[in-house]
This record gives structure tokens, C-alpha cells and sequence, in this order.
């Protein structure tokens, strides 16, 4: 009877051994929700298996890092606005410049956190998704038509700037070499139809075949790095000049000298705009991380960052040009810059800035495939497990932007003015409606006093901006035609 007795308590404890890790093993589980999700990645199956979600995250994914998500939505903000940068300190001066820079900057960390707090309450996962739980269908359509707009017409002006820095352009009927042109001569291979077939293939589509964002950590952190490289050998080359005494005084507030000259201050605003928009990504990049938590401090250390590298930029670049500075500050570096190895410097800034815009297309390139096909296929399984589906919008898109850099010659006026539509559409109309519309009953009285003032000042600014870019348009083709 006694062993009768100490069998069954030894089985009683093992019992309760068991139980206790099982007991821990779930509430590791409950600690760590988003692990208990299936995510897709590229060797995902189309459709799920039947084991458990917790073994197959960690063989599959365990969620974005702190550093990775930065680079990511930091690359998603620095793409040309910077070269664009230094030409709005020539219209602002550069204390009102370095100013605004840092107001938009505080905008955009607003419009974001406003986003984000009533996608929470209204457990959706997508700019889209805000936008339908506040204005149905109709707003989530609205939305996506602008992403189609901004996006698209980004990736056409990158793949443009790409090609006239790799194989001249002529575009303003005066013919600037490119590099590959400078080094080798003209030859049909440096030519632009071939270099940007090239650059399509080899680059532009392996990287947009990446099914996570999170895939492009690495690239993305290269392309910061390469922004950095033009900043730092764009300050040396003012520190150069300084001992030279080639750098003078710059100035530090706007020339205004009659009513035109006002109107014009207004036309930096689109640039700003493009500058810092990144919503569109937010949710996406905010979806992958291991906490999803991280993402208000994700979206203050990129906003920072690229907030400080903005700031460096114009204030070399208005040093280093002045008033000579072009509203695409690359086209500076395409003389004598008055320092020895001039040229060669010249060559590394325009490939650095070139190689920049290359790794910047993937990031751009994933949420206006995604929306695109949440527009046509609304009622699909997801895209990333489609594969026909995924790989059919990626090389239709991918080809119209093939399309496109090639038969426009310069589409730098219609960037201005997408910018002062649906770019500030995007990063700052809708998410103020949203905390108008309010439909959950969670905006406070200070959410909708700065909501109504940011839609204000948008709406305000933008058609002056596009009041003045036509009529500078316009009276450029007339110049033209006399």
C-alpha cells in the first residue's frame, strides 16, 4: 500500500509539473500577441498551415526591429524633397526656412499620432481603413486615388532624375552630360532608354518583389546613409570655400519687395509638404514590428532625424549656391564648383544621390502597389498570398513607370502641383477630417481647434501655391512662344 501511495504521488507531482508549464507557456503567449499572428513573407504558402502560430513565427518572422522600422519610414521621407530643400531657403531666407522646416516637421508628428489614435479605437490597420470607418467606402476610394496620384508621380520623377543624372538630359533645351556620358562618351548603352531598362530589371524589380516591407531594412538604412554622404561632402566643400573666402553671408529672412513677391513665398509649401509625408507607410511599417507599441517613438526618431538632416542640407547647400541656388539643387553640382577636385566631387555627389533614389523607390513603390490592388480587388484574399495577383500589379506598375520617365521629358511642374493636392491631401487634410468626423467620440476640443486649423492653412497655402506655379507657368510659355 505504502509504494501504491508514493506512485500516485509521483504521478500527482508530475501532473502538476506539467500543467505549470503549460500554464507559462500560454501567458508567454498572451504577453506577446502579435506572435500569435501568421505572418507573410516571401516563402510564405498561399494558404495557411494548420500548425502552431507561435512555431511557425519564430521559424518564419518575429516582427521588425526598432532600427529597422526607423530606416524604413526615414527612407520613406527623405527622397528628392531634399535636393528640392536648399531652393526654398533662397525664397524664405534661411532663418524662416530652417523655421518652417521644423513647423511641417511638428505638423506631420501631429497629423500622425491623430491617425494612429483613432485607427486604435477603430481596430483598423491602414490609412485606407481610417478613412472608411470615418466616411465609408466613398473616403476610403478618395484616399486611395490620392496614394495612386503621389505615388505614382513620385516614382516617375525619381526614375527621371535616376536617368538624367546617369545619362544627361536636354530637357531645358540645354544639354547637361550625364555621368556614365561625362566617363565613357556618348554610346548607346549610357543612353537613357537603355540605362533605365537596365536599372528596372536589375534593381527597381528585384527589390519591389519583396513581400515585407521589414525585407528592406538593409537598403533602406543604405539609402539614409547615402543622403548623409551628400550632406557631409556638401559641408565640406563649404568649409573649403570659408577658408578661401568664397562663402558670403547668407540671408536669413525673405526678399519682399512687392505683392508678387509675397505670393511666391507661398510656393515652398508643396516642397515642404513632399519633404516630410510618409503616412501612407505609418500603419504599414507599424503592422510588422514585434510591439506595436514602438511606433509613436518609431515616428519621432525618423520625423528627427530626418528633420536634422534637412536642415543641415539647405543650410550648406543655400551657403555654398546663395541665390544661384536651382530649385533642384543637383543641378548645382554640374560646374566648377571652385575647389580642387571639383569634378570629382561633383561625380560622387550625382551617383550617391542617384544610387539613393534606387534604394528610396522599393519603400514608395509597397503601399501604391497594395492600395492599387485594395482598389480593384477589394473583396480578394490579401495580396502577399496571391502570387499571380502580386506579381501582375507589380510589373504592370513597374512597367508604367518604365513608361512614363521615358516619354516625359520633365515632369518637375506637375510634381509641384500633385504636391499641392493630393500630397497634402494625404498628409494633412485627411487626418484632420478624420478627428472632425470624429465618429468614435474621442477627439478633444484641442484635436479639433488644430484640426481646423491645419486643414485651414493647407487649403489656404495650396491655392496660392498652385495659383502662382500656373501663373508662372504660364507666362513661361508665353516667353517661350514670343
Amino acid at each position: 500500500m505504502k509504494v501504491k501511495a508514493r506512485e500516485e504521488e509521483k504521478l500527482s507531482l508530475t501532473v502538476n509539473q506539467q500543467e505549470k508549464k503549460t500554464m507559462t507557456t500560454d501567458s508567454k503567449q498572451t504577453k506577446n500577441p502579435r506572435k500569435c499572428k501568421q505572418p507573410i513573407n516571401e516563402e510564405s504558402p498561399l494558404l495557411p498551415n494548420q500548425r502552431g502560430c507561435d512555431e511557425q513565427a519564430v521559424q518564419e518572422f518575429n516582427g521588425a526591429s526598432f532600427a529597422g522600422a526607423v530606416f524604413n519610414l526615414s527612407t520613406t521621407i527623405i527622397g528628392a524633397g531634399i535636393m528640392a530643400l536648399p531652393a526654398t531657403m533662397k525664397v524664405l531666407g534661411l532663418g524662416v526656412g530652417i523655421g518652417m522646416i521644423i513647423f511641417v516637421a511638428i505638423l506631420t508628428q501631429a497629423s500622425v499620432e491623430m491617425l494612429l489614435r483613432f485607427s486604435k479605437v477603430g481596430k483598423v490597420v491602414s490609412f485606407g481603413g481610417v478613412m472608411g470607418d470615418a466616411f465609408g467606402k466613398a473616403g476610403k476610394v478618395v484616399f486611395q486615388l490620392c496614394i495612386l496620384v503621389n505615388n505614382l508621380g513620385t516614382l516617375i520623377v525619381y526614375t527621371i532624375i535616376i536617368g538624367d543624372v546617369l545619362s544627361g538630359t536636354s530637357s531645358t533645351g540645354v544639354h547637361h552630360a550625364g555621368v556614365l556620358e561625362g566617363w565613357f562618351g556618348e554610346h548607346w548603352w549610357n543612353g537613357r532608354t537603355f540605362v533605365l531598362l537596365v536599372t528596372t530589371i536589375f534593381v527597381f524589380a528585384p527589390l519591389a518583389s519583396l513581400k515585407r516591407i521589414d525585407s528592406l531594412r538593409y537598403t533602406s538604412a543604405l539609402a539614409v546613409a547615402l543622403a548623409v554622404v551628400f550632406l557631409v561632402i556638401t559641408a565640406g566643400i563649404v568649409v573649403i570655400k570659408f577658408f578661401y573666402g568664397g562663402i558670403s553671408m547668407p540671408r536669413f529672412l525673405p526678399n519682399v519687395s512687392n505683392i508678387a513677391s509675397v505670393w511666391n513665398l507661398f510656393t515652398v509649401v508643396p516642397v515642404l509638404v513632399t519633404a516630410f509625408i510618409c503616412h501612407f507607410n505609418v500603419h504599414t511599417i507599424g503592422n510588422e514590428l514585434e510591439d506595436s507599441s514602438l511606433i509613436q517613438p518609431i515616428v519621432q526618431t525618423s520625423l528627427a532625424l530626418c528633420s536634422s538632416v534637412y536642415i543641415l542640407t539647405s543650410l550648406f547647400g543655400f551657403l555654398l549656391f546663395g541665390d544661384s541656388t536651382h530649385d533642384d539643387v543637383l543641378a548645382n553640382f554640374d560646374t566648377n564648383l571652385g575647389i580642387p577636385y571639383s569634378y570629382l566631387l561633383n561625380d560622387i555627389v550625382r551617383i550617391s544621390y542617384a544610387l539613393h533614389l534606387m534604394l528610396v523607390f522599393p519603400v514608395i513603390f509597397y503601399p501604391l502597389r497594395l492600395n492599387l490592388d485594395d482598389l480593384v480587388f477589394p473583396s480578394s484574399r490579401p495580396l502577399v498570398s496571391d502570387n499571380c495577383r502580386f506579381a501582375l500589379s507589380t510589373i504592370g506598375l513597374i512597367s508604367v513607370v518604365f513608361v512614363g520617365a521615358n516619354f516625359i521629358p520633365s515632369i518637375w511642374d506637375v510634381f509641384q502641383f500633385s504636391g499641392a493636392t493630393a500630397t497634402v491631401c494625404i498628409g494633412f487634410i485627411f487626418p484632420a477630417a478624420i478627428a472632425l468626423r470624429d465618429r468614435h467620440q474621442i477627439a478633444t476640443r484641442k484635436d479639433k481647434i488644430f484640426s481646423v486649423f491645419m486643414i485651414g492653412l493647407a487649403v489656404f497655402s495650396n491655392v496660392i501655391a498652385i495659383y502662382s506655379d500656373t501663373t508662372a507657368l504660364l507666362k513661361q510659355v508665353v516667353s517661350h512662344g514670343a
